[in-house]
């Protein structure tokens, strides 16, 4: 009986072990995520105007927190513009302001026609 409680005790010991050293390990990821903050407090982003100019540093700071500019390996490129395309997506919906959003909708429709007449 004594070797069995030991025997849990070791088991649960590992197991409180480990959730620490993986909730660490998390902790840690999380501090080495890039972000970058976008102000935009001088637009009137309910204008066109305000909507295209905010799209502008939303795309530069996605491009700039997903992007190794010294890295040319077309995979790691395929991999950071979908990052980029995502965090403009994920932040627009966020925001949820129309101007921006239409804006947005436009740009990507532009860029998928741009890119498909490129792959022809």
């Amino acid at each position: 009986m004594y070797s069995d409680t030991n025997t849990k005790g070791k088991i649960i010991s590992a197991c409180t072990a480990t959730v620490m050293s993986l909730t660490c390990i998390f902790v840690v990821a999380l501090a080495f995520i890039p972000k970058e903050t976008v102000k935009f407090q001088d637009l009137n982003i309910d204008s066109p105007a305000g909507a295209a100019a905010l799209y502008q540093r939303l795309h530069a700071a996605a491009r700039h927190v997903c992007f190794a500019e010294w890295d040319k390996n077309p995979e790691k490129v395929q991999r950071a513009e979908a990052c980029a395309n995502e965090a403009e997506s994920r932040t627009v919906s966020r925001l949820n302001v129309a101007e921006l959003t239409a804006y947005y909708q436009m740009k990507r429709r532009q860029d998928l026609a741009l890119t498909a007449s490129l792959a022809k």
